[in-house]
């Protein structure tokens, strides 16, 4: 699937992933290939972008909102920092 991070400075991330975590507000959820649409607000927290299914990147993300539409997932946030 594609996963693509925009913040409203720059685009953070954009490219094919295994799948991803978001911190949504009523809790952590996984978005992996060929996910039913939907829409969700994010918290605060940690986002993992599963590159491969043993190959992640993390970063901490300010609150915002996730779409998933046509294997393609859109995370819209405040802002978003890489975990070294």
């Amino acid at each position: 699937m594609i996963l693509e991070i925009l913040t409203p400075e720059k685009k953070l991330f954009s490219g094919e992933v295994y799948g991803v975590q978001l911190p949504g507000i009523t809790g952590l959820f996984e978005v992996l290939n060929r996910h039913a649409p939907m829409v969700s607000a994010l918290k605060a927290g940690k986002l993992k972008i599963l590159k491969e299914k043993n190959s992640a990147v993390t970063y901490t993300i300010q609150s915002g909102f996730a779409e998933v539409l046509n294997n393609k997932t859109t995370v819209l946030v405040e802002g978003a920092e890489e975990v070294a």
